[in-house]
């Protein structure tokens, strides 16, 4: 329909017009003002939420939310009139939405804006994403399920090979110095040179096992990485979705910012992606109930030409001054019913791509978390 159409139209025929678009649209549409009172409410945004258009005209937005998006989406909506900053405008989010009985579910929320005079009118299009996530969620658990098979068939195969190849040189140990026990008091001064050979022995059989279990250590911490180029804004996004799945605090905002021109890195994705999990997951958990909580993913080149620096950053209480030392160490934990070992495998996996992690102390306060990536360079640069 061009220009002069639309001019043709009456008020009556656009708004006939507008209520067959809110009859018809597939995915719940919400329209709002400036100040997040809903001026239209979609027959599909009735079934999602469970509430009547004719109730919810001329209602606030955030009754349709929950927990901190309500206070964010507010305070994103102001900023941007603001500031003229786009935090969720033009841009795809899973937040946390409520229904009619205050039932949480997640959602796809995008939202686009019409200017009409001095006014703004914002335009909500809601996916319901509580079954993509439940599959998702199964998936994970599955994969999960099978990688933890697979672990203790390698470990259970691993500790049978370790049992058999240091029997032997524990029994010539434990045999050699039994019968040194049996010579030690021994009168006859020939037997003291049998007790010194012995003994010997029983060295040279120590060493063996130690060396095989240095080989063992080095076989494992090798691992063995698929790294190849990816690019990393669809990585770093797919980890932020699948890392809010099943969570109580999956309303914290996580917010990701690449620097300009940062975009592949070789890396192995699934691993990488269950490092960002991890370091994000860690952090909602620092956050707790903190109500202005929030999480900063920041991707930008490191100070080591040819790396790219991940970042996560929350704005919690910061980890204690005693574990910044330990932190990367197997059983070193600040949850109450934390295992002590997420922290360690991610830096195993990190240095297994050729990368380093630490932590960060933000001049602000709360923690950050940085590793390294090698970067895929142009032909010409190689």
């Amino acid at each position: 329909m061009d220009k002069t159409s639309l001019e043709k139209l009456d008020a009556s025929a656009l708004q006939l017009h507008m209520e067959s678009i809110l009859d018809s649209v597939p995915d719940a549409m919400v329209v709002t003002d400036e100040e997040g009172t809903i001026l239209a409410f979609s027959r599909a945004a009735e079934k999602l939420f469970g509430y009547l258009a004719a109730d919810m005209t001329g209602q606030p937005v955030a009754r349709l939310m929950t927990g901190r998006d309500r206070a964010n989406h507010d305070a994103y909506i102001n900023s941007y009139l603001v500031t003229g900053e786009r935090q969720i405008i033009g841009k795809g989010r899973v937040v946390i939405a409520a229904r009619s009985d205050g039932t949480p579910f997640p959602i796809d929320l995008k939202i686009g804006e019409a200017r009409i005079g001095e006014r703004h009118l914002f335009t909500a299009f809601i996916r319901d994403l509580t079954e993509q996530q439940s599959a998702e969620l199964r998936m994970q658990e599955m994969q999960s399920e099978l990688v933890h098979f697979s672990r203790l068939s390698a470990v259970g195969t691993m500790a049978s090979a370790l049992a058999h190849e240091l029997n032997q040189p524990l029994t010539a140990v434990a045999n050699y110095l039994e019968a040194s026990r049996d010579l030690i008091d021994s009168p006859d001064p020939d037997m003291k040179e049998v007790l010194r050979e012995a003994l010997s022995e029983a060295a040279v059989q120590a060493v063996r096992a130690g060396e095989i279990v240095r080989k063992l250590r080095s076989y494992v911490s090798r691992g063995e990485v698929d790294a190849h180029p990816v690019s990393l804004a669809p990585l770093l996004a797919d980890a932020i979705a699948l890392s809010k799945i099943s969570r109580d605090r999956a309303d914290i905002p996580v917010k990701a910012e690449l620097a300009k021109g940062v975009d592949r890195v070789l890396a192995d994705p699934i691993q990488i992606q269950q490092v960002v999990i991890n370091l994000i997951r860690n952090a909602m958990d620092a956050l707790g109930d903190k109500p202005d909580g929030a999480i900063q993913l920041r991707a930008f080149f490191a100070d080591e030409p040819g790396f790219v620096a991940i970042e996560v950053c929350d704005n919690g209480p910061g980890l204690p001054a005693e574990m910044k030392q330990t932190v990367f160490k197997p059983f070193a934990t600040t949850k109450s019913q934390g295992m002590g070992l997420g922290l360690s495998i991610c830096q195993t996996i990190v240095e297994a791509h050729g990368g380093t992690i630490r932590v960060v102390t933000p001049p602000l306060g709360g923690s950050c978390f940085r590793f390294t990536l090698r970067q895929e360079l142009d032909k010409a640069d190689q």
